[in-house]
């Protein structure tokens, strides 16, 4: 059976973009395992089931599956997790990553393992693509270098951060996706004029964010022959 692990964010994970795969993916057949930066349950970003922010019917489901689905609940540590096993790893976004998934040793491991394994894929969505500024191959040389992606936009983080890079809730952003990638050596398009983006470079697949979840599950379906 094909299986996938899904890395989600303790510090807040955007609802559409872990609810969409996981349950793409799952009616697919694909036995799912979900697995946090400590083994505790991934926090939802409010935002992200915010009625007025992403509608009524998204914000009521993505809170069900939340509260209700039972892998969410019950993850492993990143730690105890070996990329090699699965045939995919997914990292849903959300500004949350960047304060842990993103700068978690093991969960870099996990993409390494996911891209350089022989049959291996790995969905990366969004903020969490922030992650590829920073995961390095077995090599040393950085995973994203020289290939295409894309992920969220700075002309997105624009409208949400101020002139400090602090966000509504407070926190300051500590990075800008788009800026890290590019520093890594990724050549980041997030294809503005598209009502989706999805890109795929290898084993390695990136989408730009909530509204390109669906279409980065299907493509990913694909890439595993489902």
């Amino acid at each position: 059976m094909t299986n996938a692990l899904f890395v989600v964010s303790e510090e807040g994970y955007w609802g559409e973009e872990c609810v969409e795969p996981l349950e793409t993916l799952s009616d697919a057949g694909v036995e799912i395992t979900v697995a946090t930066p400590s083994g505790g349950p991934p926090k939802l970003d409010e935002t992200s089931a915010d009625p007025d922010e992403v509608g009524e019917e998204t914000a009521e489901h993505v809170r069900e599956v939340h509260e209700s689905d039972e892998r969410l609940n019950d993850p492993i540590p990143v730690a105890r997790a070996d990329g090699e096993t699965y045939d995919a790893v997914v990292f849903p976004g959300g500004h949350g990553t960047e304060w842990d998934v993103n700068q978690d040793s093991d969960a870099r491991r996990l993409l390494r393992e996911a891209v350089e394994g022989e049959d291996g894929k790995a969905l990366v969505v969004c903020h969490a693509v922030g992650m590829l500024g920073f995961a390095r191959d077995s090599q040393g040389a950085f995973i994203v270098n020289g290939r295409e992606v894309t992920g969220f936009p700075n002309e997105w983080e624009e409208e949400i951060v101020d002139e400090n890079d602090v966000m509504p809730d407070g926190r300051k952003l500590p990075y800008w996706v788009a800026d890290e990638v590019e520093v890594a050596g990724g050549e980041f398009e997030p294809e503005l004029d598209q009502d989706t983006s999805v890109t795929v470079d290898g084993d390695l697949l990136t989408a730009r964010g909530p509204e390109s979840s669906s279409a980065a599950a299907d493509r990913l379906l694909e890439e595993l022959d489902l």
